[in-house]
């Protein structure tokens, strides 16, 4: 908000730049952490690939230690896969802690990028393997390499080479399990002494991808005289929402409590248009205050917010389908765009 009033040329643009940086790798960094965790919503987006790797790059090479050196090749051009960003942060990890496993003091491990189209022809020799076009994700090392029994078992959970207390043997499980989940595919080729490769085939995504400019991307939607009611028991958040939205240019009530929300939305003389409340507050969850709200204006859009981890948001029934939701920390942008779109 402050960088928007500041003239480009100005030294303190920049200066304001590192702070927002800096509190993009925060928030990049506790993403993360609750991925790892698996406590993190799985959002599915349509991203590119090599951008998301680029994203966890750094993480990566602090992980493996200077020992190791990291290679990234990424191919030129990518299709667009759909994928929750944070799963590809989640499996980097896994194979590149697995890599520097195998690897005993100073060693490589290679990160590539690439697009495949199998036939019937190449799938008869890859058992589960389904004809298609695929964005591929590999992770190399030149570690020790597997034996045939150790190969065998290298995706059941559990299953570990490492000393008890040195693993759980889920690293590999929670890799195949991701991407089942988003329908690719995975294959591993490795011989004793010779290293290992992981490759993950996603899928491309078929649907239509946003052809929008770089500008229009950029351009935050505007209000087209709507009343938006904002309800936030975080002062700090609440504030910061209201001058997000008003800078729009909505009209804002701010409610710091879910009974200040229902006295606002009794006493106000026009339509509220955009009810956005937190999940979880003191008094009454924002489910059940819509629910209220809803009684007095059966028209009214509802936006979720929370910082809040999934399993918590679930309980109050807030990532079902055609729910809107936002997940906190946000964006200026990001809120524009999901207040534009609860509302169109």
């Amino acid at each position: 908000m402050a960088q928007s009033k500041v003239p480009l040329e100005d030294p303190l643009h920049s200066d304001l730049n590192e702070i927002i940086s800096a509190a993009s790798r925060s928030a990049d960094i506790t993403r993360q952490l609750l991925a790892f965790a698996r406590c993190q919503p799985v959002v599915p987006k349509v991203i590119d690939l090599n951008d998301t790797v680029e994203g966890t790059l750094n993480m990566l090479r602090r992980l493996i230690g200077e020992d190791i050196d990291l290679v990234w090749r990424p191919a030129k051009h990518t299709w667009p896969v759909k994928i929750d960003p944070s799963q590809v942060d989640q499996m980097l990890v896994n194979l590149c802690v697995n890599a520097q496993d195998a690897i005993d003091g100073v060693g490589k491990i290679t990160i590539e990028t690439g697009t495949v189209v199998l036939d019937d022809q190449s799938c008869a020799f890859h058992p589960g393997f389904v004809p298609g076009q695929f964005v591929t994700l590999a992770v190399s090392d030149d570690g020790c390499g597997m034996d045939t029994e150790t190969f065998g078992h290298v995706f059941e959970p559990f299953f570990t080479t490492k000393d008890t207390g040195k693993g759980t043997g889920l690293g590999l499980a929670t890799v195949y399990g991701i991407v089942k989940q988003n329908n690719g595919l995975i294959d591993v080729n490795s011989e004793p002494g010779q290293g290992t490769t992981f490759r993950v085939y996603l899928p491309q995504y078929a649907g239509a991808v946003d052809g929008q400019s770089e500008a229009a991307k950029t351009e935050p939607r505007r209000s087209e005289g709507q009343t938006v009611l904002i309800v936030e028991d975080e002062v700090a958040i609440l504030r910061l929402g209201q001058m997000m939205l008003e800078s729009l240019g909505y009209h804002v009530l701010a409610a710091a409590s879910t009974t200040e929300a229902i006295a606002s939305a009794e006493n106000h003389a026009g339509q509220i248009h955009l009810l956005i409340t937190d999940v979880v507050m003191p008094e009454m969850n924002g489910r059940d205050l819509a629910a209220r709200l809803q009684k007095l204006n059966p028209e009214l859009r509802v936006l979720y917010m929370s910082g809040y981890t999934a399993d918590v948001i679930a309980d109050h029934g807030v990532l079902e389908d055609g729910v809107h939701f936002i997940q906190k920390p946000f964006s200026h942008q990001e809120l524009a765009a999901r207040v534009g779109e609860a509302l169109s």
